[in-house]
């Protein structure tokens, strides 16, 4: 099968012929039809996320349809459409696992990371982890909700009954959960980059109440803020933004340093948390929810040949939407 393999950190993708997977127990075997591109995949190329299984496929927004199913499997068909997302396994067995925490499993496998991904034309996924897909989406439109939505759909359930909510860095999973944000009845007041005027509009067009730069306060506190973008200079800036007992959450998987800030900025009950991963329950959640809001996507399709010129298009924020690698038509 072709797929478009990370061979080092650091260097582009390569088109490569390599042996199409089997299934095991356990696992799907699928024919990809999309695939979207995620700032991760960025963090793992640019060499941000330690020890990336070489040689690797990446990609974990993928869309599919079944093509072979392994011994064990039930509540699934050949040629059903399913979903696979970054969490791509758990023993199902430690303490995290036992209290409805397996995004903090230890012993964790991620697709696109550490097991083979998307950016190829067949992959095999463990069926635990695959979702079935809501019928109202095509396949390049229903990619993004598999990480950006799902990962910002959990970040905004940490951010709990919070009315204000601020998002810092208005891009691809700002863009998902601000439409689920506002479904819910809560005021968004977006924050781009300093002097991003469009940024700010399409915040606003979204339904915003307000939009500004980053280096801005808003007109009111904040009950919650999400942080989307990996800068952590951002979390300081966002604890002053809040009103006393709010939380800022950060939701992203790698982030710069977080520079030093008086401790008065976080008195008064004001709280910091990470978002790792996600459980199935936030996926079958934030798939269930998508189309009654319905949560729109915005998107470019690049062939997979093309899978380096839509990484650098995301890198320098040339996209227009979240790339999506269009694999197969079927």
């Amino acid at each position: 099968m072709r797929a478009m393999v990370l061979e080092q950190p650091e260097k582009p993708l390569v088109l490569r012929d390599i042996p199409k997977p089997r299934p095991a127990t356990g696992q799907l075997l699928v024919r990809v039809n999309a695939c979207a591109v995620c700032r991760t995949d960025l963090h793992i190329v640019d060499g941000e996320l330690p020890e990336p299984k070489l040689a690797l496929v990446l990609g974990h927004q993928i869309v599919t349809r079944i093509e072979q199913i392994g011994e064990g499997v039930r509540g699934f068909e050949i040629g059903e459409r399913v979903g696979i997302p970054w969490l791509g396994w758990t023993d199902g067995e430690c303490a995290y696992c036992r209290s409805h925490r397996e995004n903090l499993c230890d012993r964790a496998q991620f697709t696109g990371y550490t097991i083979n991904g998307g950016y190829a034309e067949f992959a095999v996924a463990d069926a635990r982890f695959c979702f079935h897909l809501p019928n109202e989406y095509n396949d390049v439109d229903v990619a993004p909700l598999l990480c950006a939505g799902m990962l910002g759909y959990r970040s905004l359930r940490k951010t709990g009954e919070a009315r204000r909510l601020g998002i810092y860095g208005f891009g691809n999973a700002a863009h998902l959960i601000a439409q689920v944000a506002l479904y819910q009845g809560r005021e968004v007041f977006a924050f781009t980059r300093p002097g991003d005027q469009a940024g700010q509009h399409a915040a606003r067009s979204l339904g915003a109440k307000w939009a500004g730069g980053s280096d801005d306060l808003p007109p009111e506190k904040l009950d919650a803020a999400i942080i989307f973008a990996p800068v952590g200079a951002l979390v300081p800036v966002a604890l002053r933004a809040l009103a006393k007992g709010g939380v800022v959450v950060c939701g992203g998987i790698h982030m710069t340093a977080i520079p030093s800030f008086p401790y008065v900025d976080l008195w008064g009950e004001r709280a910091i948390c990470s978002v790792a991963n996600l459980t199935r329950r936030d996926g079958e959640e934030f798939l269930e929810i998508a189309p009654r809001v319905p949560v729109r996507t915005q998107t470019e399709v690049f062939p997979l040949e093309e899978t380096n010129a839509a990484l650098e298009k995301f890198r320098s924020g040339k996209l227009k939407g979240t790339a999506v690698i269009l694999v197969s038509n079927s």
